[in-house]
């Protein structure tokens, strides 16, 4: 669990970066930014808010050779090894970025480039590196009274309440690329932050693992489930994939068939489509792995429940008693009228 609520910024640099490609230039400042009380308090929410209300998906960088030769990793590390180098190190940052900034598409913007203390991470206190662009600049009017005349000015900046571009760079796990956060609120510059910059890739951790497999287990009964049986047997299949994750610490894909898979026909179909997809979901030799129970969670909240009708009728089913929707649903087909009905029991109503 990340806890940024006692974040402190240690240091702010400040610089610009233009388009490349359009000979915009690179501007490198000097000294770093003097921040008072109200300052600090408003860019420690616009750079930590959207940190906050996102699913903690964590990268690490990644060369294909070796670490030794990813540039941003050196200058990371730079700073984690000597913090007072901060200004020195963000230039080389600011430059790393405008070197990538050589698309059509991409804006230019102003670089803040932090160090930040008081870090919480899977409960332990660390450093920070905070690597933010503004991009986007929105129109504002300032007013200024002047003896009986109010005038009216109209100019632009930035909006503290939506962070553009950034990347948290915790100081934990070096060897393996460290540990990084990061948003992306503007789709338009072909994933230029994620690939050409910060050069990452997905940190293969519990959380990494139990999202992956989940979204694999929904894709399976999708594409071989619902065509196999029917909508009800999707959705009772993925109620018991997650309550098979929910109240599991460790995950045994041996124990997940037994449990999980009622129907034995779809047994090998399971293997066959974990076998042909796994590339698909990096999960090609996993078997075993620690649960991560935020993820379960936050799974949950995408799976649909629901078994929507044509007749403009939902019925939606329990994720916390699957077995409900086979004790009391059953699924038939009326010669009569030639058409499929589920018909319900239950003891009485509940006030919602």
């Amino acid at each position: 669990m990340l806890n940024l609520y006692n974040l402190h910024i240690e240091e702010l640099y400040l610089h610009q970066v233009g388009n490349k490609n359009k000979n915009e230039a690179l501007v490198l400042s000097d000294s770093q930014q003097e921040l008072n009380d109200e300052s600090n308090a408003l860019l420690k929410q616009f750079f930590t808010k959207q940190f906050m209300q996102k699913e903690e998906n964590y990268f690490h960088f990644e060369h294909e050779t070796d670490l030794e030769f990813h540039s941003l990793y050196n200058a990371v590390s730079n700073i984690f090894d000597a913090p007072h180098n901060l200004g020195g190190a963000s230039k080389e940052i600011a430059k790393l970025l405008y070197a990538a900034s050589d698309h059509q598409h991409i804006k230019s913007g102003e670089l803040f480039v932090t160090y930040f203390t008081n870090v919480v991470i899977d409960n332990e206190k660390v450093e920070a590196i905070g690597i933010f662009k503004s991009e986007l600049k929105n129109p504002f009017l300032k007013f200024n009274a002047q003896g009986n005349q109010v005038q009216m000015l109209l100019d632009e900046g930035v909006d503290l309440n939506k962070l553009d571009k950034g990347a948290l760079i915790f100081n934990t796990e070096k060897e393996a690329g460290y540990r990084i956060l990061s948003v992306d609120s503007n789709r338009y510059d072909t994933k230029y932050w994620l690939e050409e910059f910060l050069a990452v890739a997905p940190f293969e951790d519990a959380i990494f693992q139990t999202k992956k497999y989940l979204k694999f287990c929904q894709d399976f009964a999708k594409d071989v489930v619902l065509p196999a049986e029917d909508k009800k047997e999707e959705v009772l299949f993925m109620n018991r994939s997650m309550n098979f994750f929910a109240k599991n610490d460790q995950f045994e894909e041996s124990n997940f068939i037994n449990e999980v898979i009622e129907n034995p026909d779809l047994v090998p179909e399971f293997r066959h489509y974990k076998e042909s997809q796994a590339p698909k979901y990096k999960i090609e030799d996993l078997t075993t792995f620690p649960i991560a129970n935020n993820a379960v969670t936050a799974a949950r909240k995408k799976v649909k429940n629901l078994i929507a009708l044509d007749t403009n009728v939902q019925l939606k089913l329990d994720f916390i008693n699957p077995e409900s929707a086979d004790k009391f649903l059953e699924k038939g087909w009326d010669e009569e009228r030639q058409m499929y009905y589920y018909l319900v029991y239950f003891n009485k109503e509940i006030k919602s």
